[in-house]
């Protein structure tokens, strides 16, 4: 057992498999006593199993360690608020949320239903927002403490997958919202885009170059979730982690600018916005052009 966390309480969701469960384990390792939440479906939504928060449980405490499961819904409001009231009930305080759960349902845009939007965009963005909202309060009181969302590189858009993409999207909106506004009260919040081999990147059609292993990416977590990185002021961030890489996402702000002498018009934009303000290339549009270049010549491609 380590002492990275420790005397901290973490709550982490979608904690039962992959990722969370890594998470969820690896906080436990460096001190903290957890709460175990997962609704328990499969990727695609199925039905829930209250039993895989359990096993993790088991596993904490073989190990040493202290931990409670939670199997409620997040999607819902009174789902994210007992997250945080049974972290309160068992251990007196809440010091940092990490938001893993999610969900995919394929479809390409122009044959996606409302029934395949809804529950994406409910289980990743409005999942961690419960969560947020939930524990946010409560950390104001306390004067410290940490948000983690989990995004995805898909942030930047997805050929099949726009509830997915939107979501992920929303979700560093989220974090960096919550980066502002709770600066004053001394809570941090921050966003990790993994790259690991799970169950939902066995998915990709594509050989990803840079991957790594749920235990990567715990790790980041971990480190995030410290005092160390409350040392050092870390908030309002994007972070990707790849096996041996980590990269840190810019932040959104205007690229390129140009003004006009007088009113615009159709005509005049036409004349002046190519030339002077440009595009910002889409490295997405550059992949999909790869994969259809080796698809012809019936190779798989690399990232």
């Amino acid at each position: 057992m380590g002492n990275f966390l420790a005397g901290k309480v973490v709550a982490v969701t979608g904690a039962g498999r992959g990722i969370g469960r890594a998470v969820a384990l690896a906080c436990a390792a460096e001190g903290a006593r957890v709460v175990v939440n997962d609704y328990g479906v499969s990727i695609e939504g199925g039905e829930p199993a209250s039993e895989i928060a359990e096993s993790v449980v088991k596993e904490i405490e073989a190990a040493g360690g202290e931990a409670v499961a939670v199997a409620d819904d997040i999607s819902t409001m009174e789902g994210g608020q007992r997250i945080v009231d049974v972290a309160l009930a068992e251990y007196g305080r809440i010091d940092g949320v990490v938001c893993v759960a999610g969900i995919l349902r394929e479809r390409m845009l122009f044959n996606m239903s409302e029934q395949e939007w809804d529950p994406v965009v409910a289980t990743h963005l409005k999942g961690t927002f419960t969560v947020f909202r939930a524990a946010s309060a409560v950390m104001r009181k306390q004067g410290t403490g940490t948000l983690i969302g989990f995004t995805s590189g898909n942030h930047q858009g997805s050929v099949a997958q726009a509830n997915y993409s939107a979501a992920k999207g929303g979700i560093i909106s989220l974090v960096r919202s919550a980066a502002l506004g709770l600066h004053k009260y001394g809570v941090t919040a921050n966003a990790v885009a993994p790259v690991a081999r799970t169950r939902m990147s066995a998915n990709v059609p594509m050989e990803l170059k840079e991957i790594g292993e749920p235990e990567d990416v715990a790790a980041l977590v971990v480190y995030l979730l410290s005092e160390r990185a409350r040392a050092e002021k870390i908030t309002g961030q994007v972070y990707t982690i790849a096996g041996p890489k980590i990269a840190v996402w810019a932040q959104p702000r205007e690229l390129r600018a140009g003004y006009a002498d007088g009113a615009w018009t159709p005509e005049r934009i036409a004349d002046f916005l190519p030339g002077t303000v440009g595009t910002d290339p889409m490295p997405m549009l550059a992949q999909l052009e790869a994969m259809a270049e080796a698809a012809a010549a019936k190779a798989r491609p690399n990232q």
